[in-house]
């Protein structure tokens, strides 16, 4: 399994941006496909987007479309997911992971692994 790192997170005012990382350590990221998540403190943990391990497809959940952006940098061993125009209902913690498969059609968390510790995502005026 991959050991994942997740960072970025922060406080930022509604309608602002943050970039969020996932990087990687021992294995090389490029193949694999990853998924980032969040859980809203009293909810389920939701699935956000994901990229495929050959970068043909990207998935993004409906509230969040139009304003994430899922990339990665074989180079560095990292996907990011570029977060602009935030709300304040964006505030969670948000977690990459691997996927059990190789696809990238949706995010549904019981079919990934290799959950990072998590950074914080506060949206607020």
């Amino acid at each position: 399994q991959l050991q994942l790192v997740e960072s970025g997170g922060g406080l930022v005012q509604p309608g602002g941006s943050l970039r969020l990382s996932c990087a990687a350590s021992g294995f090389t990221l490029g193949y694999y496909t990853i998924g980032w998540f969040r859980q809203a403190p009293g909810k389920e943990r939701e699935g956000v987007s994901c990229i495929g391990n050959s970068n043909k497809n990207t998935y993004y959940a409906d509230s969040v479309k139009g304003r994430f952006t899922i990339s990665r940098d074989n180079t560095k061993n990292t996907v990011y997911l570029q977060m602009n125009s935030l709300k304040p209902e964006d505030t969670a913690v948000y977690y990459c992971a691997e996927a059990t498969h190789s696809h990238c059609y949706s995010v549904i968390p019981r079919e990934y692994r290799s959950w990072g510790q998590g950074t914080q995502v506060t949206v607020s005026s």
